[in-house]
């Protein structure tokens, strides 16, 4: 199976020491300038996340959103100056004191400011600041809040507003807002205001649904260089794309006043504090909210238009979709995760500004800035990459790095220093490892990553793959959960919950507190969780998973110690089985059957719930329960025990290689130690476990008839109603042992009472009822009217199928047998053995004495 995990293959394709072999390097070179060639990437100028902390752009990917970041929002005011000639008395009444109010968590954005956007189907109004509340002077002094210069004036200005925030607004500012006019966005479009710093005209734009009512004023401050939706609508309007900040996210000269001040620092104060001082904010306020962080550095980025490199997904955004759908999502959910994120995908940054990573093999005129690369230099790069590795494109010259047809005018060039994102390059990485080596084909069986990948890796690697094979690099995707602690919580050094793999395995310098539980316990552990959401591990937990590995371990245990005189020549054939054998290997091939679909279907937990059960249910509290009396008791030549040692052989030669993906040092451990050799099919003995390959389908098995399933269903149901009547027995003091006592039972149904008849007095000892219920005797009465029913005074009844069932319990006939403890009428009437019961006296019987058993050996 050609599967593989991102972090799996290539270590962290984010460690920037991380070394790849060169044809790799070569191979995901191809990806990047086959797409080039058609088309799909370009060099441009947009805007993208920024971290002036690494000083390079990040794709979503590369950001996280922590908790508990407040920015300092501001209202502010930026006056108006005039309308359309066609709408010229539409706010004449209130010139030339009326202002647009707009509200930004960025406000080191306002100098970059080019328009302010209004939703075309909102309802604006004009309101009249009528008076202050009377607790505007105790909001002034709050540390959240502070209200602005403006506010004390004698007189403010009008204010535009979208018309259902106006009480929200009211209460906020604690200022009396009076409704004057009313319009519609549309109406406000093309009108003209100042800007606030730069004092220049700038225009009223219709934005799109991005702007609600849900939160500010119903206004958008837009700034192109500084935010997509300001891009996608600067490009509508042809507004210019402005960014006066640098790599290190400090202004420029472009933004005057505030040049070389940090945006995220002194410059914001800085802007927010000349607004205030030229009455151009109404309030400042504390704002909480998901803010984008640089996932490495944990430091918070800024967007800001730059010349990157991107790719655009508009030119096969189609067929990623179609390929969506062919794709197998485990979970099923996953796939409308992707598809709504390929959906709604906006071009793709790809370039980075760091000093390691896989070169974008680009070019640049000396003169004109632009770009060289075709087909030529693409395919010279790659052939010397694949020799010599990415580091090549850094020690060697220009002129060693273009094709020979360029080396009389490689002085007027300059290489490019940008690398390609991550996620480019791990997204490539189908290319690297499928395409070059010979045991793999493409696309991969099976892609395995977190569910945070969507955005991410199993994104990006369809991209790619989409738009130079047409196809998905994967057939299958699993998406998991993330570790938590024991109580749901994050790990983290600090909380100190976290949980080392390797503590787990090797155990911490205190082996009582946290023994070490061996490599095995883990991966059970793993079996256990359902992956695809979160998962919980700790040592309560642990201990947990290590009693159902001990119960497992024990049942192996059991059947290897019955097993050690058995050979496969003593195998009794299937016919001859007694039904209780049948029925047993019936549920042994269901289960692997069942287990089987669960590692097809990549549901572990489901192996783990089956094995759990089968282990713990069928095998230990029935057939193993039951089986004991003729293992032990029956001789060692006997019919019934060779015909449980043909059953117990099948259930250890199936269990232990069901168990080996998931358990394989308990696997091999138990194969190592089977006292019989397994031959598998070519004739040769499996040595090792995984060389004996998965249990083979018997068909055979499974013909057992649907109406003994169904009758063997209502056997074990009945075993259940009857123990819990011994029960009642054992309380009233009638019987200490199971074995003490003689079950009576009364069925209405008259074919289940024939066949519970037949049961007792059944022609093996392994299927009569007794032995199937640990009793001495059993006995069907055929009327509850009999004088024998009356004096039984333990009963119970219960009922099946609509069928009623009674049963009693008395003390069991006869007296106690020395060697098998069951109670039998024949214990005395032997006189060798007096002691004993008929089956007893019939084994020790033909048993050798020691005499004779030493001179026949």
């Amino acid at each position: 199976m050609s599967s593989f995990q991102r972090f799996g293959v290539w270590a962290d394709w984010n460690n920037p020491y991380l070394t790849l072999d060169p044809k790799y390097e070569a191979a995901q070179i191809e990806v990047f300038g086959e797409m080039a060639l058609k088309g799909h990437i370009y060099r441009g100028r947009k805007p993208v996340h920024w971290s002036p902390s690494s000083r390079t752009a990040l794709a979503e990917a590369e950001l996280e959103y922590p908790e508990g970041h407040v920015s300092r929002s501001i209202y502010a005011l930026f006056r108006m100056v005039s309308t359309p000639s066609s709408k010229e008395s539409l706010l004449e009444e209130f010139f030339p004191d009326i202002c647009l109010a707009i509200w930004t968590t960025t406000p080191w954005t306002v100098p970059a400011n080019a328009a302010v956007a209004v939703n075309a189907k909102l309802q604006y109004a004009v309101v009249e600041a009528k008076s202050l509340s009377e607790d505007v002077h105790l909001s002034a002094g709050n540390k959240k809040k502070r209200l602005g210069n403006i506010v004390t004036e004698p007189k403010m200005p009008f204010f535009i507003v979208a018309s259902n925030l106006v009480p929200t607004l009211e209460a906020k500012w604690g200022i009396k807002l009076i409704v004057k006019k009313t319009l519609s966005g549309s109406d406000l479009e093309n009108c003209r205001y100042i800007h606030p710093i730069n004092n220049m005209e700038c225009p009223v734009v219709i934005g799109g649904d991005y702007i609600t009512t849900e939160s500010g004023t119903g206004l958008v401050h837009t700034a192109p260089g500084h935010g997509q939706e300001d891009y996608v609508t600067g490009l509508k309007y042809g507004l210019p794309i402005y960014s006066p900040v640098d790599d290190d996210g400090k202004f420029t000269e472009e933004a005057g006043q505030f040049n070389g001040l940090d945006v995220l620092g002194d410059g914001n104060a800085a802007v927010v504090k000349y607004l205030d001082e030229t009455l151009s904010i109404i309030m400042e306020e504390s704002y909480e909210h998901k803010y984008p962080y640089d996932w490495r550095t944990k430091k918070p980025t800024i967007f800001r238009a730059t010349e990157q490199w991107f790719a655009s997904v508009e030119g096969f955004r189609q067929a990623a979709m179609d390929a969506i759908g062919h794709v197998k999502w485990i979970p099923a959910q996953a796939q409308n995760r992707i598809s709504s994120m390929t959906s709604s995908r906006s071009d793709w940054c790809i370039s980075r500004q760091r000093t390691w990573g896989l070169p974008i093999p680009v070019f640049y005129h000396v003169t004109s800035r632009e770009p060289l690369m075709n087909k030529e230099t693409i395919d010279h790069i790659k052939s010397i990459i694949a020799q010599k590795g990415s580091d090549a494109w850094w020690y060697m010259t220009v002129e060693d790095l273009l094709p020979e047809e360029y080396c009389d005018t490689a002085s007027e060039y300059e290489k490019g220093t940008d690398t390609m994102d991550v996620w480019f390059d791990s997204g490539s990485s189908w290319a690297a490892v499928l395409g070059e080596r010979d045991c793999l084909n493409f696309p991969a069986d099976l892609y395995l990553e977190g569910t945070d990948q969507h955005r991410g890796w199993f994104q990006s690697s369809l991209l790619t793959s989409i738009a130079t094979k047409g196809k998905a690099p994967y057939s299958s995707v699993i998406t998991h959960g993330f570790v938590l602690d024991e109580k749901g919580l994050k790990m983290s050094k600090s909380l100190g919950n976290v949980v080392d793999p390797h503590t787990i395995i090797e155990g911490g310098k205190n082996q009582k507190e946290a023994p070490g539980y061996g490599a095995d316990i883990m991966r059970l552990w793993v079996s256990s969780v359902d992956y695809t959401g979160d998962v919980m591990i700790g040592p309560q937990i642990l201990r947990q998973i290590s009693d159902v590995y001990r119960k497992l371990r024990g049942t192996l245990r059991y059947l290897l110690g019955n097993l050690h005189d058995w050979k496969v020549e003593n195998a009794v054939s299937y016919q001859e089985l007694p039904m209780i054998d049948r029925h047993a290997l019936f549920q042994l091939e269901n289960v692997v059957k069942n287990i089987r679909e669960g590692y097809e279907n990549y549901q572990f937990f489901k192996i783990f719930q089956i094995i759990q059960r089968f282990v713990n249910v069928d095998l230990s509290n029935f057939y193993f329960d039951i089986a004991k009396d003729r293992l032990y008791v029956g001789g060692t030549t006997s019919f019934t025990r060779r015909s449980c040692q043909t059953v117990l052989a099948e259930h250890l030669l199936s269990l232990s290689r069901v168990i080996a993906p998931i358990l394989p040092h308990l696997a091999e451990d138990v194969w190592q130690n089977l006292p019989f050799q397994y031959t598998i099919k070519d004739g040769s003995i499996a040595g090792f476990v995984f060389e004996s390959k998965w249990p083979s389908v018997n068909e055979k098995w499974l013909t057992f008839p649907a109406e003994e399933v169904d009758f063997w269903g209502k056997v074990l149901e009945l075993r259940t109603e009857v123990n819990k009547v011994l029960e009642i027995a054992r309380t009233g003091k009638l019987i200490g042992s199971s074995l003490e006592a003689k079950v009576y039972l009364h069925v209405s149904d008259a074919s289940l009472a024939s066949r519970l008849l037949e049961m007792c007095s059944a022609n093996n000892d392994a299927d009569a009822l007794h032995r199937i219920f640990l009793t001495s005797q059993v006995e069907v009465v055929p009327s509850l009217d009999h004088e024998l029913v009356q004096n039984i005074s333990h009963t119970g009844e219960y009922v099946v199928e609509d069928d009623r069932v009674w049963i009693g319990v008395s003390r069991a006939d006869g007296s106690k047998c020395e060697r098998c403890w069951n109670y039998s009428p024949q214990v005395g009437s032997f006189t060798e053995h007096p002691t004993l019961c008929g089956r007893c006296f019939n084994v020790v019987g033909i048993q050798p004495t020691p005499a004779m058993a030493a001179a026949i050996s």
